[in-house]
């Protein structure tokens, strides 16, 4: 019961709150950490986690400790976030897409394909507009630059960028 009361209270009225550091604030941060605790199930969101307005976030969801999401972000499915990972607004992750397979009837009547976790290492920076495609594994470190279209894993330490990303360097 109070798992379907926090994804109510989310979707009906906390995350539609002032943005987190908002001149206004009426506790919006705190509110929205508690909901998406309580309706992912306790133990799969930290400590120190600021969720955006606007973002869409599936009950699936893992967040480690001091991580953000951004504002209209929207996570779709199971999803592990490490710790001390950034998110710019309005990123996309993705862990099903359309199935496509047969050509012999419209690809709006096949489905969809089985969810593939995506996995995002610890200290990661995703740049604003990023779109993360179904099975994807972030490394440790990495940075996703604004707008990119991340289809294939990301090394650690890489920085990355482009549709579909690519690599551009190492941090280190």
């Amino acid at each position: 019961m109070k798992k379907v009361l926090a994804r109510i209270l989310y979707e009906i009225l906390a995350k539609h709150l002032p943005a987190s550091h908002a001149v206004l604030n009426v506790g919006q941060e705190g509110f929205r950490h508690w909901c998406v605790q309580n309706f992912c199930g306790g133990g799969q969101i930290g400590q120190n986690v600021d969720i955006e307005r606007n973002a869409s976030i599936s009950s699936k969801v893992h967040i480690g400790n001091h991580s953000g999401i951004g504002k209209n972000a929207l996570i779709q499915g199971e999803v592990h976030i490490g710790n001390y990972v950034m998110m710019g607004p309005e990123c996309q992750i993705w862990t099903i897409n359309h199935a496509m397979n047969r050509t012999d009837i419209p690809m709006i009547e096949q489905g969809v394909t089985q969810e593939r976790p995506v996995y995002i290492g610890d200290d990661v920076w995703i740049g604003s507009r990023v779109t993360i495609l179904p099975g994807v594994r972030i490394g440790q470190g990495a940075v996703i630059g604004a707008g990119a279209v991340v289809t294939h894993d990301v090394q650690d330490y890489s920085i990355v960028a482009g549709n579909p990303a690519t690599t551009i360097r190492k941090r280190k």
